[in-house]
């Protein structure tokens, strides 16, 4: 199941600089509230390197700002994202993909995500910023998700909600896991 697909590094660049210039704050601030190098950074600003869903969300905690807005390109009024297409990152650590389905607009409060799993790793999510809450629905297959000290397991048609804001797990328990993903913040 896993897709050959990368991240949309031009889109993932232009919106690194913007948010650091907008934050005013230097390269090595930026890394440093990240905790990864400054040449990553740098790479990742010039267009290249291949960011993880733990690098950007990092970079999108120093930054104050939502994941999706490192990652999503500009859209048209009117938006499809067919099967298999859209801004998609992958886990360094899981056989997880998230893929960005539509960002809030400005003075809004969420994120939709397409998450795709394989059985055999489990994605450990740091906490993001303060009073996120994600919502998961389930698509199919089987998964472990939630809080990481008390994940709960759903199947297909269960909903979850738990803080985003604490450590947190999405584990699939069966091949070809699926689910939707709003991020609340």
């Amino acid at each position: 199941m896993t897709q050959q697909r990368g991240a949309p590094l031009e889109v993932i660049a232009q919106s690194l600089r913007r948010e650091r210039t907008r934050a005013g704050l230097s390269l090595s601030e930026v890394a440093k509230r990240a905790g990864i190098a400054k040449s990553t950074l740098s790479q990742l600003e010039a267009g290249s390197g291949n960011p993880s869903v733990e690098t950007l969300w990092a970079l999108g905690v120093a930054l104050d700002v939502p994941f999706s807005r490192l990652v999503e390109p500009v859209r048209p009024a009117v938006q499809i994202i067919r099967a298999g297409e859209g801004p998609a990152v992958f886990s360094e650590r899981a056989d997880y993909v998230a893929t960005l389905l539509a960002s809030c607009p400005p003075n809004a409060r969420r994120d939709i995500y397409l998450i795709t799993a394989e059985p055999g790793s489990v994605r450990e999510s740091d906490p993001h910023m303060p009073g996120v809450v994600e919502h998961v629905v389930l698509c199919s297959g089987r998964a472990r998700i939630g809080i990481a000290d008390d994940p709960v397991e759903i199947g297909p048609g269960d909903y979850v909600a738990y803080p985003g804001d604490l450590p947190h797990v999405f584990e699939a328990l069966e091949p070809g896991t699926t689910s939707v993903m709003v991020s609340e913040h």
